[in-house]
């Protein structure tokens, strides 16, 4: 049978304090906040969705099954008592609260990292990943000779390299490193160049020739076919030429628009047409005569490939080690 206890004598109510408010204890403070405190999976995640618009992508980014990520992310959702993500099958966008949150996230997750980086450089060898964003022509040129070198001399470093047509903002979206035609380096960026200067020829297949003959100056492009190229941005990209300090720029025609120099060299081949390339991506076929060069002395040598990077915040050991690399193989060309 359980005990019943007397009931206690009333108590005479306890006058409310006059003085300043005593701030609560460091342990009770903490407890809510524990509460909500994310995990670093939980920051990353919402990070990478932000930065791709799509659970599926950042998944991929980060290693992690969807259902993990879309998990990770509601747990946050969750805690926080808010939704940082407008979500529809057909696309993700950041609520106001999200864009927020993002907001004062990316500077604080970039000091988690540099004080990563930090302990990093008191490592005989550096260890971490390298995220690297170049064209698809750059990434064919260095991989071997640059970035194969570079895992076998550090094999605890992981590098990830995306190869693609556009653009963009190396530092807004995560990369530590961007490699493109000299000209095309913002002007904001410390450069390191890794490839000999690069020149833009024409070129078409022998019986191309057979048929049309050749072109003299770069005005009797316009009477031939010639594959043209879509760039990222949507433009047709204009071919130049310069010769005596006489720089021209033409829009050529033809039946043919393509936004792969890989796949304009293999039109060409085909006979199709005129494509205007770098010479060390027909460097073979220009060799076996599959294919044939015209205006050569209207395509001057110009600056080559760049590895770029911001020179205003902490360099990272594994870029680091890249960067002597690059500059190493540089100086035996």
């Amino acid at each position: 049978m359980t005990k019943r206890h007397a009931p206690r004598p009333a108590q005479k109510p306890t006058a409310k304090p006059t003085g300043p408010r005593v701030p609560a204890t460091k342990t009770a403070m903490a407890k809510p906040y524990a509460a909500l405190r994310p995990s670093l999976v939980e920051l990353d995640a919402v990070m990478a969705v932000a930065a791709q618009r799509n659970f599926r992508r950042a998944a991929a980014e980060l290693g992690m099954s969807p259902s993990a990520l879309s998990h990770a992310v509601a747990a946050l959702e969750q805690r926080l008592g808010l939704r940082l993500f407008h979500r529809t099958t057909r696309s993700v966008a950041l609520t106001e609260a999200g864009a927020r949150f993002l907001e004062r996230l990316r500077p604080a997750l970039a000091a988690v990292d540099a004080a990563m980086e930090t302990v990093n450089d008191f490592r005989a060898r550096p260890a971490g990943t390298l995220r690297i964003n170049s064209s698809e022509g750059a990434a064919r040129r260095l991989l071997a000779p640059v970035m194969l070198e570079y895992l076998r001399r550090y094999p605890e470093m992981q590098l990830e390299l995306v190869a693609e047509g556009r653009m963009i903002d190396i530092v807004a979206e995560g990369f530590d490193a961007g490699i493109r035609i000299a000209a095309a380096v913002p002007q904001d960026m410390i450069a390191i160049p890794c490839s000999p200067p690069v020149r833009f020829t024409v070129v078409g297949a022998p019986d191309y020739f057979k048929r049309h003959g050749k072109p003299r100056s770069p005005a009797d492009l316009l009477a031939h076919a010639c594959i043209r190229r879509r760039m990222p941005s949507g433009a047709l990209a204009p071919w130049e030429f310069e010769k005596q300090g006489k720089a021209l720029a033409i829009d050529v025609r033809g039946p043919l628009t393509l936004d792969s120099a890989e796949l304009m060299v293999e039109a060409a081949l085909a006979g199709a047409g005129l494509a205007w390339v770098s010479e060390w991506s027909v460097a073979d076929h220009l060799k076996a005569r599959r294919l044939v060069p015209v205006l050569s002395d209207w395509s001057p040598a110009e600056p080559g490939l760049c590895l770029y990077y911001p020179g205003h915040r902490h360099v990272p050991a594994g870029l680091r080690a890249f960067v002597d690399l690059v500059k190493e193989l540089m100086k035996k060309r």
